[in-house]
């Protein structure tokens, strides 16, 4: 062999080596680069199903948020509308005229007076004159005055031991106490 053919040799044998060498560096390189864009993958399917998870959560919270607001808007409505059911009915105890008056305070009086309370009226009772001639009036040894205009309505009792507001104001928030759900259902039937 002459040296020329074993430089050749030499040659080509370091070529082969340095194709080997290269060949499997590219491999390897292709390797490295779908590991990375798997990973890449993965990491940008996780990022989209926590970013879609946040945006349900922060949906499903504004949802929530609005239904309690319609929620508390349609409980204030119904307070309000139920306010003035009861509004109107102070209207109407006000407007009774004089027998259903003289059936109401009779009533009252015999339940709540005691002997010798005194009867104060509000300004605006219009049968006080007519109240004081009843039986149970006399009978309890009752005193009466009239125009007391911190009453809404009606009559209080003034008594020794205790007071007793039996005015229509005080009737009705006592109604609406015990009463307010079986109103409510009435008002606001649904279905």
């Amino acid at each position: 062999m002459s040296k020329e053919s074993i430089v050749q040799r030499i040659i080509s044998d370091a070529e082969n080596e340095a194709a080997g060498i290269i060949a499997e560096a590219e491999k390897r390189a292709g390797e490295v680069i779908a590991e990375a864009e798997s990973k890449a993958a993965r990491n940008l399917a996780g990022t989209k199903a926590e970013t879609e998870k946040r945006a349900k959560a922060i949906t499903d919270g504004k949802a929530a948020t609005a239904r309690l607001d319609c929620a508390k808007i349609e409980l204030a409505e119904k307070r309000r509308a139920i306010d003035a059911a009861y509004a109107a009915a102070l209207e109407k105890l006000i407007a009774l005229d004089e027998k259903q008056s003289l059936v109401l305070a009779d009533r009252l009086i015999t339940e709540y007076a005691e002997k010798g309370d005194e009867i104060v009226f509000a300004a605006n009772y219009k049968y006080a004159s007519a109240v004081v001639k009843l039986d149970i009036v006399k009978e309890k040894a009752l005193k009466f005055s009239t125009g007391d205009n911190k009453i809404a309505g009606g009559f209080i009792l003034k008594g020794k031991i205790s007071d007793k507001d039996t005015s229509y104001a005080a009737l009705l928030a006592a109604d609406r106490e015990q009463f307010v759900s079986e109103v409510a259902a009435k008002l606001f039937v649904t279905g």
